[in-house]
């Protein structure tokens, strides 16, 4: 009998989706005769019996290169804990639903699911796994932050392009003797203000893993101008914080996944321009890092993760993730796998900024 399989893609969108869809519905299709269904919008689409795709070598042959998700993602559809709304649209209460996500695989005749996602969207699938659902899980997040792998696909896409934006920013700095401040995605992790700080040459790079003194990266900003340049390049990270500070928040919900993050890059633009005498501008990259095609790693990485999760399903390893260790393609628990994962200060790579001369505040 052909085992019918699905696939999701849940939370933010990141390059490389649809090459993980792709390789997905090859692997399956060529090594086991499967057929494979693409469900919308996530775990949301599921939920509200949204129509599915039939997938197949003949109208995925064509995504390897194609940024965002054909089947769309939600970053709100949790089933454990669905809003429920009042006449006037406002969320009275969550309730836990996620009998219905396990009935609606039934429905739909799947015998597996294939689930791509970052913390938020694995941790739902583990607790469907604990349920009895058939699931398996691929590693997707700009920010790196998923613990069980080197690196997730979608990150490098976004390092790059973060990347693209000092350099461009560099120019344009030292044209107008300015002080240039961009703030970067990544949530409570620092791995692209990072890279792409040590990648553009940033003379400052504020993490959230390593609360900040404003004064130091003034201090940095002068002594750059006292030695002769006239301009400086200050990367931070999106949910970096002063050391008598919060993060800062373009959107407060009531719970933290319906939080923001956002604004701290205006927040030390300011605070420069109270401490040093020069021009400050800042560039808020935000979701640009999302968009786009994926570079040759995340491509590779993605058809990767693909083509291993349908291993894992032909395996009936329930519960597993494909992962990235040491250079080699693996599987791990997806229940190890969603601890997050945080800059280390102390850090190869923190200490090879800073003899740099890079400064973290």
């Amino acid at each position: 009998m052909t085992k019918r399989i699905g696939i999701l893609t849940g939370g933010g969108d990141a390059p490389g989706l649809n090459a993980v869809i792709r390789a997905t519905v090859l692997a399956a299709e060529n090594q086991y005769g499967w057929t494979v269904v693409g469900l919308r919008e996530g775990f949301d689409g599921l939920l509200a019996g949204l129509p599915t795709i039939t997938l197949s070598s003949q109208n995925v042959h064509e995504l390897l290169a194609r940024g965002g998700t054909i089947l769309g993602a939600a970053n709100r559809g949790n089933p454990f804990s669905r809003p429920v709304y009042s006449e006037h649209g406002e969320i009275v209460e969550y309730v836990d639903v996620s009998h219905e996500a396990i009935d609606a695989l039934h429905q739909l005749e799947l015998e597996a699911l294939i689930v791509a996602g970052g913390d938020g969207t694995l941790s739902i699938a583990q607790r469907l796994v604990d349920m009895g659902a058939p699931i398996v899980g691929v590693p997707k997040t700009i920010d790196n932050d998923l613990a069980g792998t080197d690196f997730t696909f979608g990150f490098n896409t976004a390092v790059k392009t973060a990347t693209e934006a000092l350099e461009k920013l560099q120019t344009t700095a030292e044209s107008h003797h300015r002080v240039m401040v961009l703030e970067v995605m990544g949530r409570n992790a620092g791995w692209i203000a990072l890279m792409a700080g040590l990648a553009g040459g940033a003379d400052a790079i504020l993490l959230p893993e390593i609360p900040f003194r404003i004064g130091i990266v003034c201090e940095k900003i002068r002594a750059l101008k006292s030695a002769g340049r006239h301009y400086s390049l200050i990367v931070v990270a999106e949910g970096a914080a002063p050391e008598d500070g919060e993060q800062q928040f373009y959107i407060r919900g009531a719970t933290e996944s319906q939080s923001k993050l956002g604004g701290i890059g205006h927040r030390v633009g300011e605070a420069i321009g109270e401490c040093v005498d020069a021009e400050v501008r800042v560039t808020v990259l935000g979701h640009v890092q999302r968009g786009g095609q994926p570079n040759a790693t995340d491509r590779y990485l993605a058809t990767m993760f693909g083509a291993t999760a349908v291993e894992l399903v032909a395996q009936e390893k329930w519960g597993y993730m494909a992962a990235l260790e040491g250079g080699e393609i693996t599987h791990v628990p997806i229940r190890e796998a969603v601890n997050m994962k945080f800059v280390d200060p102390e850090s190869h790579m923190v200490k090879v900024a800073r003899s740099l001369g890079v400064v973290f505040g």
